[in-house]
């Protein structure tokens, strides 16, 4: 008798769980990686990838991210004399500098972002991270104070008391179609010495455009994962909705620390082309979302209040035209008691005029600044980790996302994030409760950990500022 794919799934699925993980599933369930451009000549900054195929749905322009991603965070093994690190910096980008030979830079090949923390900052090259890590203009200026591009994270009010401010000195994000890929620069990384692993942390993203049913829905499917059937055929993620519209996520280099004027890039440059990166893990509760919220409350919720969209659409317009403004947010606060995702963070993360980034890019009013290279996950809430105990690990799957963010500084992502928590740009603060189902997606995600860190250009990638020691 013939096996149905529901049916050779289920059986594969019980094979890896009992073996294993279901992410040995990926390659399988994937299938045939999308169609991807040639990769072009190597960008001095590390978060953009050569390319990402584009598609058509509803009439929007989507991006088709990589399938695969992991995150591996790392704390360093060694001296802190000047010897030491300049070995390590060596021993580093010699790995880099072979990943990048062997694999294009593109999402059929292998992504590679080294980001580096304060802690490393603070207690390797604290001297020369004084005087050249650069200052966030707009940040110093509200706050009257020097503000770093790089900044401590935060509990945001709708965060439990229960979140973790992470304290890793390096994360290394890789993303590729080819799970083999990933499994490979993880291997090469895991030779160094230097670094002790603290957490990896994996995950996966893929709609089903062209009619087949999203990598997001299968893997929830064959891990169990309550709510799983909820979740729509052609999701990219769990909670649906596309989130890679090319009008939704920054154009190329508008998230460097420079281009918009945050930061100069610090002394002489150094950090010119490098961005500001923000990690963490939520939990979302599927159930909650898809039986305590019809498809229009999604809708409502996901965007804004009073938003209309044929039943069953999952890629909604979000273009410079639909941006939402802060007086839009106070009408549906008071109207509706509630606020949109996607609306709230608009007045923070969008340009409110015409701009002209300072490597001479036109950026409309509504252009989106932050580049988003967020995944779904089965991880609870990591794949691994060397901190069980603190970090509440678990072996059963669980559905989440692993949010990762390029913004021009860390504060440029906390004024985005407060966005949303109805902390608006003009010092407005709507009276949510934390846990408000009015206050877009709270209602239904748990944060569990978050850190910030600071991602170099390419060409100071491999332990920053170490060449400056004295």
């Amino acid at each position: 008798m013939k096996l149905t794919r529901r049916q050779l799934l289920a059986g594969a699925a019980a094979s890896a769980l009992a073996g294993g993980s279901v992410y040995d599933l990926l390659d399988w369930i994937a299938g045939v990686a999308p169609a991807r451009a040639a990769a072009g000549p190597l960008p001095p900054e590390q978060h953009l990838l050569n390319g990402q195929a584009l598609v058509v749905d509803n009439g929007v322009e989507v991006l088709v991210p990589p399938l695969h991603h992991e995150l591996i965070t790392y704390a360093l093994r060694l001296g802190g004399d000047r010897r030491s690190l300049q070995e390590a910096r060596t021993s580093l980008e010699a790995v880099l500098g072979e990943l990048d030979r062997d694999y294009p830079l593109t999402p059929a090949g292998l992504g590679v972002t080294v980001g580096w923390g304060l802690p490393y900052f603070r207690r390797y090259v604290a001297r020369p991270a004084d005087r050249y890590l650069p200052l966030d203009r707009r940040a110093s200026k509200a706050a009257g104070r020097p503000v770093r591009v790089l900044i401590d994270a935060i509990r945001f009010p709708s965060d439990p008391k229960t979140t973790i401010l992470e304290a890793n000195e390096l994360a290394i994000l890789l993303r590729s179609d080819g799970v083999a890929h990933i499994d490979d620069a993880r291997r090469r990384l895991e030779k160094l010495p230097v670094l002790r692993r603290t957490s990896s942390r994996r995950g996966f993203v893929g709609g089903g455009f062209g009619g087949r049913r999203s990598l997001p829905k299968q893997m929830a499917m064959a891990a169990g994962v309550r709510g799983a059937d909820l979740i729509p055929d052609n999701a990219e993620l769990f909670l649906g909705f596309t989130s890679t519209q090319k009008a939704g996520l920054g154009p190329p280099k508008i998230a460097n620390l420079e281009n918009l004027g945050y930061s100069d890039g610090g002394p002489g440059g150094y950090f010119r082309g490098g961005t500001a990166m923000h990690v963490s893990h939520l939990f979302e509760d599927l159930e909650a979302w898809y039986i305590n919220f019809d498809h229009g409350q999604r809708v409502s919720t996901a965007f804004r209040p009073g938003l209309r969209v044929p039943s069953g659409t999952q890629t909604v317009r979000q273009g410079p035209k639909d941006v939402t403004t802060v007086a839009q947010n106070r009408r549906s606060y008071h109207s509706h008691g509630a606020i949109g995702h996607s609306g709230s963070i608009q007045t923070s993360s969008r340009l409110d005029r015409e701009t002209v980034g300072a490597d001479g890019s036109h950026y409309p009013k509504g252009t989106a600044i932050p580049h988003r290279a967020d995944f779904n996950t089965l991880d609870n809430p990591f794949f691994w980790t060397a901190t069980p105990a603190r970090d509440q690990f678990s072996s059963d799957a669980a559905a989440g996302v692993h949010f990762v963010v390029f913004n021009p500084t860390s504060d440029d992502f906390h004024r985005n994030r407060l966005a949303m928590d109805g902390v608006l740009p003009d010092g407005t603060k709507l009276p949510f409760d934390p846990r408000s189902r009015g206050q877009g997606f709270n209602s239904v995600l748990t944060t569990t950990h978050r850190q910030n860190f600071l991602v170099p250009p390419r060409r100071h990638r491999s332990f920053p500022l170490v060449e400056l020691l004295a």
